[in-house]
C-alpha cells in the first residue's frame, strides 16, 4: 500500500490558508481539523472555511471531525467539498449508518479512535470504512508529544485489517514527525498526519518529501507489508 502524507492545517497560518495549502504541494491530502469546543476543548473552523479551502486548492481535503453529533454534521462536510470525512466513534450515535451516508454522498468514510478507545469492539465495522484513524495523542491541540503506547494498538489494527483482507487505510494523527514516523509505519500505519513537523519547517514541501521517504523506507522493511 502506498504511503500517504497529510499535512494538518491546524499548524498552518489560518490567515493565509490558501497560501499554506500551496506550500505543501505534493502532499496526498490536506488534513482539516474541525473542533467544536465540546467534544474537545478547542474551537477551530467549520463548514464555510472548508468550502473556501476546497475552492482554493486541488489537493483533496481530509476532514477530521472532533465534534459532538457527527451523525448530524458530517454529511455537510462532504457537501462542502471534503473528499474524506472522519468521525469519532465515541461521538457517533450510529456509526455504520453514518459511514454509509458519507460514502453515499461520494466521500471516503473514516472512523477515529481516541487513545483510550480499543479497536477490538469495532472489528465488525471495519468493512464499512475506507480508513481508520488511530489518535496518537489526545485530540484537541496540535504540537503534542507522540504516545508510544499507541504502537501496539496500531499493530493490532493492522492485524485485523489483514485478517479480513480489507483495503482499509490506517491513519495516525498526533506527534508524527521525523523521529516517530518510522515506528508508526513499522507498526502498520500507511497514512500519516503531520502538522508541526511540516508547517514548522522552513520548507514545508521538502518536509513532506522527507517524511514520505522515511515512511516508505520503514514500510518496505515492515513485516506486515512483506505479507502482502
Amino acid at each position: 500500500m502506498a504511503v500517504q502524507i497529510n499535512p494538518s492545517i491546524l499548524s498552518a497560518d489560518f490567515a493565509r490558508l490558501a497560501d499554506e495549502a500551496k506550500a505543501v504541494e505534493g502532499a496526498d491530502w490536506l488534513h482539516v481539523d474541525v473542533m467544536d469546543n465540546h467534544f474537545v476543548p478547542n474551537l477551530t473552523l467549520g463548514v464555510p472555511v472548508v468550502e473556501s479551502l476546497a475552492r482554493a486548492t486541488d489537493t483533496p481535503l481530509d476532514c477530521h471531525l472532533m465534534i459532538e453529533a457527527p451523525d448530524r454534521w458530517a454529511p455537510q462536510y462532504v457537501e462542502a467539498g471534503a473528499s474524506s470525512v472522519t468521525f469519532h466513534v465515541e461521538a457517533a450515535a450510529a456509526p455504520v449508518r453514518l459511514a454509509r451516508e458519507i460514502r453515499a454522498k461520494g466521500a471516503r468514510a473514516s472512523m477515529a479512535l481516541k487513545p483510550a478507545t480499543p479497536i477490538e469492539p469495532y472489528e465488525d465495522l471495519l468493512p464499512e470504512l475506507d480508513m481508520l484513524l488511530i489518535m496518537t495523542v489526545e485530540p484537541g491541540f496540535g504540537g503534542q508529544a507522540f504516545l508510544d503506547i499507541m504502537l501496539p494498538k496500531i499493530r493490532r489494527t493492522r492485524e485485523l485489517i489483514s485478517k479480513h483482507g480489507l483495503e482499509l487505510w490506517l491513519q495516525v494523527d498526533g506527534g508524527v514527525s521525523a523521529s516517530t514516523i518510522e515506528r508508526c509505519a513499522d507498526a502498520g500505519a500507511d497514512v500519516f498526519v503531520a502538522g508541526s513537523a511540516v508547517y514548522g519547517a522552513n520548507d514545508p514541501a521538502a518536509a513532506v518529501r522527507a517524511l514520505r521517504t522515511q515512511a516508505e523506507s520503514a514500510t518496505a522493511q515492515a513485516s506486515w507489508a512483506c505479507d502482502h
